[in-house]
Parts: C-alpha cells; sequence; structure tokens
C-alpha cells in the first residue's frame, strides 16, 4: 500500500499533468495561429455576410436555448458547461463553410470548446450580428390592454355621451326659452296696433253729434 501511494500515484499524477500541459500548449498555439488568420475571416465575412443570412439564421433558431443565450452573452463559464453543444453547432457552422468556423471546429475537436475560447467567441460574435439585426427588424406587439385600462377607456366614453346629451339638452332648452320670448313680444304688440286703429273712430264719431245740441 505504501509502495503504491509513493510511487504509482505520483507517477500516474505526473503523465496527466504532462498531458493536460502539452495540451495546452497545443490549444495555445492552434488560438496564436487562427490570431494570424483573423483578418482575413472578418473580410471574408463582410465580404459575404449577405449570403450567409439566411443559413446562419435557421441554425441559430433550430438551436438549444443554452447556445443561443451563449451566442449573445459570451462567457468562458457558459462555455465549458456547454461544450458538447457549442462543438455541435461550430460542426454545422463549418458544413455552410461559415468564415472561421473550420479551423474552431476543428481545434474544438482536438482540444476543447474551452481551451480555443478566443476563436470560439470569435466566430460567435459573428453570428451574433445577424440575430441582433434579426431581433431589430421584428417589429414589437402591441401591448394588450389591461382589465383597468379598459375599464378607464369604457368610463371615459360614458361620460363623454353624458357630457354630449347634457350639452344638447341645454341647447334644446335655450332654444325654447327664446321661442318663448319671441311669442311674448308678438303677443305685446299686437294689443298696441289695435288700440291704435280704434281712436281714428271715436275722434269721427265726435263730430257727428254736435248738431243735437239747441
Amino acid at each position: 500500500m505504501g509502495y503504491w501511494k509513493t510511487k504509482v500515484l505520483p507517477t500516474i499524477k505526473k503523465v496527466f499533468e504532462n498531458k493536460g500541459g502539452v495540451k495546452k500548449a497545443e490549444a495555445a498555439e492552434a488560438c496564436k495561429t487562427f490570431d494570424e488568420s483573423k483578418e482575413s475571416y472578418a473580410k471574408e465575412f463582410e465580404e459575404k455576410k449577405a449570403e450567409y443570412q439566411v443559413k446562419v439564421v435557421e441554425l441559430y433558431e433550430a438551436s438549444s436555448a443554452e447556445i443561443k443565450t451563449l451566442i449573445k452573452e459570451r462567457k468562458l463559464a457558459a462555455l465549458k458547461k456547454y461544450s458538447a453543444a457549442v462543438h455541435k453547432f461550430l460542426e454545422e457552422l463549418a458544413k455552410i463553410e461559415f468564415p472561421g468556423s473550420k479551423p474552431v471546429s476543428e481545434a474544438s475537436s482536438k482540444y476543447g470548446p474551452a481551451y480555443v475560447s478566443g476563436p470560439v467567441f470569435f466566430v460567435f460574435e459573428k453570428v451574433s450580428t445577424y440575430i441582433v439585426t434579426e431581433e431589430k427588424v421584428a417589429e414589437p406587439t402591441a401591448p394588450e390592454p389591461t382589465p383597468a385600462k379598459a375599464e378607464e377607456e369604457t368610463s371615459s366614453g360614458k361620460e363623454k355621451e353624458i357630457v354630449i346629451e347634457e350639452e344638447k339638452k341645454e341647447e334644446v332648452v335655450e332654444v325654447k326659452k327664446e321661442e318663448e320670448v319671441v311669442v311674448v313680444e308678438e303677443k305685446k304688440e299686437e294689443p298696441e296696433a289695435s288700440c291704435g286703429e280704434e281712436k281714428p273712430k271715436e275722434e269721427e264719431a265726435a263730430p257727428a253729434a254736435e248738431p243735437a245740441k239747441p
């Protein structure tokens, strides 16, 4: 038992550490090679951006919620957690020959996405430009009125109807009052006219009675 702990376990641990160190070194070299070609990938992307739009959006829509979140919010912890889904998405991008996706997919398969996070996030950043554009183009849906707002609108409509009805009633009353005033004035004018006609008759009758005196 003492031999196992003192000799065998340290040897195994050292072998794994060496393998891990070699893996990290190779992954770092792959990242360096990718960085040297990053400008050419970016240029190719800008030149053929419109050509990839439909295919990239289809891949994005078909991907899991975790990948969609990772494309928008590129975090190393999530990259490590969903490494299998990340690698699968990179393979799909490589099939449509998306700029930079093929070498990143190969490095991800060999070392794991977490060891080549820089190149992976570069590709995901380019993919996200399509997604942001799609979300901006989508028209916002009008919010449905809440019950409280609907009640307010209904009550305000009723109040407007009541005000209009009251205004109409006031107008009718005013018109009636004006008509009554006009009728009263006409009635007042009629007696004056009859009095004016009767006075000349009395004056005519007065001279005819004068010869009867002795």
